[in-house]
């Protein structure tokens, strides 16, 4: 990968559906040379995919939390991703440094379906206890998958 093919990357980033001579005229390749690039950059699977997102509150779920979660004794990266998976209102987790075992973003449609969401979390055997976090306001939403 080189400097050209990051720009291209950084402008796929801002907007997935520009056209190879929008981006070419930015970055100075003509567009076939932008879309033998693209190609590149999906055959060798840089570019995974081309995906859209859809407001979360759109479909419903503008109720979003973050909460740490914390577990009895050592527990397995595998089997926090098995608890986890098992509850759709995750939409993405990891285990951290710290006290936490894992920190998990949730989104459910209201309070009452969070709260019902958090129940699923704490009744699996490993986890002692979960503190939450309720997000009032987005501030910045970035996307680097």
């Amino acid at each position: 990968m080189d400097n050209l093919d990051y720009g291209i990357i950084d402008l796929l980033r801002q907007n997935s559906r520009a056209g190879y001579g929008d981006i070419g005229e930015v970055i100075g390749l003509s567009a076939s040379a932008v879309k033998r690039r693209v190609d590149r950059l999906v055959a060798d699977g840089v570019i995974r995919s081309f995906t859209i997102q859809v407001d979360p509150a759109v479909d419903g779920m503008a109720t979003e939390a973050y909460v740490e979660l914390f577990c009895r004794g050592t527990v397995a990266p595998d089997e926090l991703k098995r608890i986890l998976s098992g509850v759709p209102e995750v939409v993405d987790a990891g285990t951290v440094t710290g006290s936490a075992d894992a920190i998990v973003h949730m989104r459910s449609r209201d309070i009452p379906s969070l709260e019902m969401a958090l129940e699923k979390v704490r009744i699996a055997p490993n986890v002692d206890h979960t503190r939450s976090a309720i997000v009032l306001s987005r501030l910045i939403h970035r996307t680097h998958d």
